[in-house]
C-alpha cells in the first residue's frame, strides 16, 4: 500500500507555481491526489494528448489537457496576494485553516 502524502491544499484554492516550466503563474486547484502527491491546476502545465473518436459525433485528434504538478512545487496565495504556508487554528470550537504569514482565515 502506498503512503499518502499529507497536504493542506484543497480543491478551489488559488496557488502559485514555484518551480518548473510554469514558474510564477497562478491558478485554481481542480483536484488533489494525495497518493501521488500531485495537484491539477486549471489552465497550467498543459500537455498535448492524442484522443480517438469514441462515437460518430466525437472529434478525435490532438487535444490539450492539464497535467498534474507535484505539491511541493506550489504554494497557496492568500487574499492579499502573498504566498503562505497553511496552518490550523481552533476558533469557536471549530478547526479552521489559516495563512501562516498573515494569520488570515482561508
Amino acid at each position: 500500500m502506498k503512503k499518502k502524502i499529507k497536504t493542506r491544499l484543497k480543491k478551489d484554492d488559488t496557488v502559485k507555481v514555484l518551480t518548473g516550466r510554469e514558474k510564477g503563474k497562478t491558478g485554481r486547484v481542480l483536484s488533489v491526489d494525495n497518493e501521488k502527491g500531485r495537484v491539477l491546476i486549471h489552465g497550467l502545465n498543459l500537455v498535448k494528448k492524442a484522443v480517438r473518436k469514441k462515437s460518430q459525433q466525437d472529434k478525435g485528434g490532438i487535444i490539450e489537457i492539464e497535467a498534474p504538478v507535484h505539491i511541493s512545487n506550489v504554494a497557496l496565495i492568500t487574499k492579499s496576494g502573498q504566498i503562505s504556508k497553511i496552518g490550523y487554528k481552533f476558533q469557536d470550537g471549530k478547526k479552521v485553516r489559516i495563512a501562516r504569514k498573515t494569520g488570515d482565515v482561508i
